[in-house]
């Protein structure tokens, strides 16, 4: 793989030029703390372009995405902790380590055992042994919903769950009336801590039903988007403009548009 030639040679030797003293005098003065949102914003544009069905969105963000590991990779190289090639290794003998059925004698024929031998073989791995609690791992710093969807999986596996759909309708309408009881109290601290829990607690509704409360959120705020953007131009037509129309106006255009969807 380490040849001259290799493309992933070529995209690691561009990062090395861009931090040389001869180099790009912004990338020479970046670190993993002043790059490490750009590796998160690349990650959701390609899930954008993958929503999209754009395959060459797709190669495009891949590419942007690949860079912010190579220049990651790079820094680490510069202090001596690890390099690109270390972090293919890596990966490689952990996909192997952890696909025994595929890569070893074991069987298995559904993908529920796979899913419980992964996470049996990640916890005997030596960095996972030190973790207290199964909900140890979750990043501090994921978006609350996949957050949130990540906790609840990882206490379902244990049978701290749900057994019903409906129980959960009875929780949201519960947290509900605890919202209404907070606000007619007046009580900030409490109306904000009922509103977390009422988020928590549809979140669970979506993972139960096997969906993804983020995308189920993000889809939600797309259409959002979408239909005020029919508002704005349906007044544009009109000679009018948002800032000029009242909200009965744009209400109407609203369910207009909401019908016709």
């Amino acid at each position: 793989m380490n040849t001259p030639d290799h493309p992933l040679d070529t995209l690691a030797g561009i990062m090395k030029k861009l931090r040389s003293p001869e180099g790009c005098p912004w990338d020479k003065e970046q670190s993993h703390e002043t790059i490490k949102r750009y590796i998160i914003e690349e990650v959701y544009e390609f899930v954008e372009a993958v929503e999209e069905n754009n395959p060459a969105k797709m190669k495009d963000e891949l590419g942007d995405l690949l860079f912010q590991i190579i220049f990651h990779c790079q820094l680490a190289e510069e202090e001596n902790h690890f390099s690109i090639y270390d972090v293919i290794k890596s990966s490689a003998e952990k996909m192997i380590r952890r696909h025994p059925h595929v890569f070893g004698d074991k069987k298995l024929d559904k993908a529920h055992e796979v899913i419980d031998q992964w996470e049996k073989i990640k916890a005997d791995e030596h960095h996972h042994k030190e973790r207290v609690s199964i909900l140890d791992g979750i990043p501090s710093h994921l978006p609350s919903l996949i957050r949130a969807y990540k906790a609840q999986k990882k206490v379902a596996r244990v049978g701290f769950d749900w057994s019903r759909t409906d129980q959960i309708i009875e929780k949201i309408e519960e947290e509900l009336r605890e919202t209404k009881d907070a606000i007619a109290k007046g009580s900030h601290e409490h109306i904000k801590e009922e509103i977390g829990d009422l988020f928590f607690v549809v979140a669970n509704l979506a993972r139960f039903l096997n969906y993804d409360p983020e995308e189920l959120s993000r889809k939600a705020v797309d259409k959002f988007i979408r239909r005020f953007r029919k508002i704005e131009l349906e007044l544009q037509n009109r000679g009018s403009s948002v800032h000029k129309s009242t909200l009965e106006e744009m209400d109407e255009i609203w369910n207009l548009h909401k019908k016709s969807e």
